[in-house]
């Protein structure tokens, strides 16, 4: 035992114990130093990272040859910072002693500890965390709310494991709030399960808390027109700590988020300190960085957003068709997912024009009330949500989940819940077009995966996933629409939440067999993507005043952009047909040349994002304009896309200033033409009818489309039930004579 004075008090000596605690040996180093890998990156998702220093030295101590002197190393730099230290004996039982860690807590906040666990007995169970002063106040006597002032947890979330390994030595993180400010004195339980408390309470420890007061401070938050907004702020501390505490946040702030979204004059309670903000408002603003000083004096920051590009003054306007109240990253309690304002606030808060808000399987009997039919009453002009419905976690979408927008009924005939639907896609499709929907496909790129790069590409995907599968025969069919006239089964492919390779491929290829299918962006949060709305999006176009209906429409017309909103092709025109007008159709009585123009912004930092640079276009962001950066310039390429080549480019500066692009391109028979910042944005088509003859621009795309409704059926029919093999059937003999016959009327390769 070391013993050190710390300071004296008057004529008394006051020592403080700095006891080392209990080392363990003879552990295995590969699953501790995994185990220690798992517990860094905890750290940094709960928003209180080990320092840069600490993390220094566990390297260099795993770096060590000697095994038993790493572990040893290892072991004095974590135990410096654990608040408890845990013994699970050979018999299971479980004694715990106060650690090194200061006993520090704020106000209104969440601190996370770690604590050692020496696990003797080899438990996997999980390691449990009560306390007296953590009982709920709902139902307390009188005389025990004052001392129900603590709030506790043991992280046992990914990256860490639920339950303890087995492992004689691990780390884990326990979680601590407190509700006053102040001394606090509160009792720690511990047990990995019934009857693994030691004897004589042995299994508590009882520690003083110093509760640190918070503070309020008013947030002034202003458009770049000095108008109240509302925006995103990530707030950290001099050592990488998210404010408010991630760990425990409930609705309107996400725990996933690192950021927070505030209107002007709403506030935000911090302990007295000093902060990094780091404030934006979508991908059209620019991300400001500053510090602040909270203290004693503080009552108000103002917080003015700088913005690069606004598409909305020239008419477009931006929206997510796939957002989620429920389910992924959303928790099912205390509260079934979130609510419409809490998504109204994030939606604004990236200034999201309109969220398509998808009811789907999880919290579906609860969520379903909220659907309408209209805007919902949160919108506010010209911020719109609606309430509609994926097709996903139903036991009905293993053909490929289905975004349904713009419904007027939210329930398929048969039931009131999610377990009667169609397996067939297309008998939904029938449902909903009936009522006008806009219907397509999510997450397109899920089960059409490709091994090469090469975009277009001709190898034949599995079609065994949830994307855009059965769409490679339902893309064939015409259905009765609301008045019965036949409309296409399809509206649209779902874009830039995928690889795009993977998404763009197989559009590229429908588009080259003449069929008029569209994209629109979106993110699925928080399933695929939880960092924030609105990561990918669609801009419609609209003549007139925003609303639901129309920019459905839009998307429907063809009169859209996809991407990241980090770059943008304005007013796409093909001679004087503007995309998603008049059809999208230019007519040429014979071969020619026609004029592409647009004008076009994209805004890139000055110095490369290397870590998005390097990554695969497999791996997230899938979408991202870094990615499109031309080596070691400030430079993207616009590149013009004929029948899914690249025929011609511009290199543009992405500075954000919006620039004015043109080409001559030749057309030799009936094509499609399209403009690609790639993968940060691309346009719908604009078809280039030659003599009247339709497109059939490519052999080898029809053969590609015959080979993947072959691939395909073989592996949905397992699926189906046997009320619906006959419309299974039909639906894809349909689809191959269809596509034999587009092979037989091609007119290139």
């Amino acid at each position: 035992m070391k013993i050190i004075v710390i300071s004296v008090l008057f004529t008394k000596t006051q020592v403080i114990l700095a006891q080392s605690l209990p080392m363990v040996k003879n552990v295995d180093v590969q699953p501790f130093k995994a185990q220690i890998k798992r517990l860094i990156e905890a750290k940094v998702l709960l928003g209180e990272p080990f320092t840069a220093a600490t993390k220094l030295k566990i390297d260099q101590a795993f770096a060590q040859n000697d095994e038993d002197n790493a572990i040893s190393q290892a072991q004095k730099i974590l135990d410096s910072q654990c608040l408890i230290d845990i013994q699970i004996n050979p018999e299971s039982r479980v004694k715990v002693n106060e650690g090194n860690a200061n006993p520090v807590l704020v106000e209104k906040g969440w601190r996370n500890f770690l604590v050692k666990v020496r696990n003797e007995a080899g438990v996997t169970a999980p390691l449990r965390l009560s306390s007296i002063n953590a009982l709920p106040l709902a139902g307390s006597p009188k005389n025990e709310v004052k001392n129900r002032w603590l709030d506790l947890d043991v992280f046992n979330s990914q990256p860490l494991t639920k339950a303890l390994s087995g492992l004689a030595l691990e780390y884990r993180i326990i979680q601590l709030y407190s509700r006053d400010k102040g001394k606090r004195d509160a009792k720690l339980s511990f047990d990995v399960g019934q009857g693994t408390q030691d004897l004589g309470f042995r299994n508590e420890v009882s520690l003083l808390f110093d509760c640190l007061p918070a503070h309020t401070i008013k947030l002034n938050v202003l458009d770049e027109n000095n108008k109240p907004t509302t925006a995103g702020f990530e707030i950290r501390d001099h050592l990488g700590r998210v404010y408010p505490s991630q760990a425990k946040r409930l609705a309107p702030d996400f725990h996933f988020h690192p950021q927070i979204y505030r209107a002007h004059s709403e506030t935000v309670k911090l302990p007295k300190g000093t902060y990094q903000i780091k404030f934006y408002r979508g991908p059209e603003s620019i991300t400001q960085i500053r510090n602040i000083n909270v203290n004693a004096h503080s009552k108000t920051e103002s917080f003015k957003v700088q913005r690069w590009i606004d598409p909305s003054l020239m008419g477009w306007w931006s929206g997510d068709h796939h957002i989620h109240a429920a389910g992924c990253a959303h928790y099912s309690n205390p509260t079934e997912g979130v609510h419409a304002p809490d998504m109204m606030r994030h939606c604004i808060g990236e200034d999201l024009k309109v969220g398509a808000n998808l009811t789907w399987g999880p919290c579906f009997d609860y969520q379903k009330q909220f659907f309408t039919g209209k805007d919902d009453r949160v919108s506010q002009f010209p911020y719109l949500l609606r309430y509609d419905v994926e097709v996903s976690g139903f036991g009905s979408h293993q053909s490929g989940h289905l975004c349904l927008l713009r419904l007027r009924q939210q329930m398929f005939p048969g039931g009131d819940s999610k377990h009667h639907w169609p397996k067939l896609c297309l008998n939904t499709l029938r449902w909903a077009k009936r009522q006008g929907a806009l219907v397509g496909p999510a997450h397109t790129g899920w089960g059409l995966n490709q091994t090469s790069s090469n975009l277009p590409t001709y190898e034949v995907p599995p079609f065994n996933s949830i994307g855009a599968n059965e769409f490679i025969a339902d893309v064939t069919h015409n259905i009765p629409g609301p008045n019965g006239k036949l409309v296409p089964a399809v509206d649209f492919l779902s874009m830039c939440d995928t690889p795009y390779v993977w998404e763009l491929n197989i559009w590229y290829h429908i588009l080259n067999c003449g069929f008029r299918t569209r994209i629109s962006g979106e993110t699925d949060f928080p399933c695929i993507y939880g960092e924030r709305v609105g990561l990918g999006r669609s801009y419609v176009k609209l003549d007139n005043k925003l609303n639901y209906n129309d920019w459905c429409e839009g998307i429907r017309s063809g009169r859209n952009y996809v991407g990241d909103g980090r770059s943008h092709i304005i007013d796409f025109h093909v001679n004087d047909v503007e995309m998603g007008t008049k059809g999208s159709e230019l007519r040429l009585s014979k071969s020619g040349t026609v004029l592409v123009k647009a004008k076009v912004a994209a805004l890139l930092p000055t110095q490369p994002i290397p870590d998005i640079a390097k990554r695969t276009y497999t791996e997230k962001p899938y979408w991202h304009i870094e990615r499109a950066r031309i080596e070691k310039t400030q430079k993207v390429p616009v590149e013009v896309i004929v029948n899914g080549y690249p025929i011609a480019q511009e290199e543009i500066i992405a500075n954000g200033e919006l620039q004015d692009i043109a080409f001559e391109v030749p057309i030799h028979y009936s094509s499609w033409i399209a403009l690609r910042i790639l993968p940060s944005s691309h346009t719908n088509p604009v078809f280039v009818i030659v003599d009247e003859k339709p497109i059939r621009a490519s052999r080898r795309s029809a053969q590609w489309c015959l080979s993947g409704v072959k691939k395909c059926r073989k592996e949905k029919l397992r699926f189906m039930g046997e009320n619906e093999i006959g419309d299974f059937n039909k639906t894809y003999d349909h689809a191959e004579m269809v596509y034999k016959k587009i092979i037989k009327e091609s007119v290139a390769d």
